[in-house]
């Protein structure tokens, strides 16, 4: 796994859904706006609180997460 320093889960912020830097912005909403086909530089400008590297360690999460689960789903 690299490194994921930016991404936090706490139980008092969204209901420990995994968000940026201990801020009410969700990993799940990064990947959302993406999704969504919102650029890089279009997020950061939304919110502004955001630097590059969180939106690259959301990525980086998401595939963790989803390897992760494949492997869980295959045993």
């Amino acid at each position: 796994m690299n490194n994921l320093d930016r991404i936090t889960i706490n139980p008092q912020i969204c209901l420990g859904q995994p968000t940026i830097r201990g801020m009410r912005i969700t990993v799940s909403l990064v990947l959302k706006l993406l999704a969504n086909g919102k650029s890089h530089s279009e997020i950061l400008e939304a919110y502004p609180e955001l630097e590059i590297e969180d939106i690259k360690q959301a990525l980086n999460y998401a595939a963790w997460i989803s390897s992760d689960e494949a492997s869980f789903m295959a045993a």
